[in-house]
């Protein structure tokens, strides 16, 4: 038997051990990779959302001057296919009272429009509205109606044809504007016809008296039956508010 030298032996081993350590370090499991968490997008804070103002259910055609204790709605017809505030006013302007003195103006209070002449259920107050004065429309024997009667005249011929739809619904809101800031009960809501003492068919037959002088539950103060304030329709319809 061969005996290995001292020198061979501890080589032997030596590289045993390294080949060992060698093995061993190989053998080791690599160390974990790192896995990043998928992207998740901060949670959106939206704005809160803004308060929608309430409805300033009003008025629009107060006067800036003292009113006068308001009794009656006195509603007229021009008998005519055109007209406007600006043509009624020269017209008038023509007419004297029984002292031979000529009018001031336009006799009514409020004029609405047929689109000829003014934009169609366009409302304009005129100067003796905006004054607080009488009107010069009833031709009555009862001075209460001039007085103290609010003349509201549509421009059109109602013994031929029927307001146009945007003239009523205008008429229906200044009127059921008009009742509720004067306490204008329905009855006094009257056609010229009823009180003038020459006969007159004014405001015509076509016009529906009923409709627009009741008390309608569609129509709150201050806004149209579809709930749009009144400040908006009369500037969409073209209304001089002044």
């Amino acid at each position: 038997m061969r005996t290995l030298s001292p020198h061979l032996v501890a080589l032997s081993l030596l590289c045993l051990c390294g080949c060992q350590g060698c093995t061993g370090s190989q053998g080791l499991p690599p160390p974990t990779a790192s896995i990043p968490a998928p992207y998740t997008p901060p949670p959106q804070v939206r704005p809160a959302p803004r308060p929608v103002p309430p409805v300033q259910a009003g008025n629009p055609w107060k006067p800036s001057t003292t009113a006068r204790p308001w009794k009656y709605i006195v509603l007229h017809h021009t008998a005519t296919t055109s007209g406007s505030v600006d043509s009624i006013h020269a017209e008038h302007q023509k007419k004297t009272d029984k002292s031979g003195k000529h009018w001031l103006g336009i006799g009514y209070h409020f004029v609405i429009g047929n689109g000829k002449g003014m934009p169609d259920g366009a409302v304009e107050p005129t100067f003796r509205w905006r004054t607080q004065i009488q009107g010069a429309h009833a031709g009555s024997a009862d001075k209460d109606y001039n007085e103290l009667g609010i003349g509201v005249c549509l421009v059109g011929n109602f013994e031929h044809e029927p307001p146009t739809p945007a003239q009523l619904k205008s008429a229906r809101l200044l009127v059921q504007t008009l009742r509720r800031e004067y306490f204008v009960p329905a009855d006094n809501v009257v056609p010229h016809k009823e009180i003038r003492a020459s006969a007159t068919a004014c405001p015509g037959q076509l016009f529906p008296l009923t409709e627009v002088a009741m008390d309608s539950q569609a129509i709150v103060f201050g806004l149209d039956p579809d709930g749009v304030p009144v400040e908006s329709l009369a500037s969409s319809l073209g209304s001089t508010l002044r």
